[in-house]
């Protein structure tokens, strides 16, 4: 499994939120700037996690970024999935191979593991990733 960028960029943008001190919003500049994101990347990949209910997007002079619940209670398969749309496990094969069997097998496999890569994300919390900066 390889993190795409966007999903590496939302778990230190995540990890950083849940490391602050307070439940105040943070600016996206500053978590840009801690985390070495150009901001206006984090930018898109923040949207995708105030619409899954993973942030909180407050408006304002005074305004930022929050995690929208504990960081114990946030999945890193919600987070994967947010940013990067559901996880599937369907084998990528040509449509004009005659052995339709060893697609469909190939198939069945992917989708297995898929389904054992989800179960272990959906175990592993936010909390965990949190680092004191």
């Amino acid at each position: 499994m390889k993190l795409t960028r966007a999903a590496s960029y939302a778990l230190h943008a995540l990890s950083y939120m849940a490391a602050q001190k307070h439940n105040k919003p943070v600016a996206s500049h500053h978590v840009a700037q801690a985390r070495g994101i150009p901001e206006r990347f984090l930018l898109k990949v923040l949207k995708p996690l105030v619409s899954a209910r993973v942030l909180q997007s407050i408006k304002g002079p005074n305004g930022g970024y929050r995690l929208a619940k504990n960081p114990a209670n946030i999945t890193l398969l919600e987070v994967l999935e947010a940013v990067d749309g559901p996880m599937r496990g369907a084998g990528s094969f040509n449509r004009d191979e005659t052995d339709g069997a060893l697609n469909k097998r190939l198939d069945d496999i992917c989708t297995q593991v898929t389904d054992g890569v989800r179960k272990h994300l959906q175990k592993v919390k936010l909390s965990e990733l949190i680092t004191k900066d």
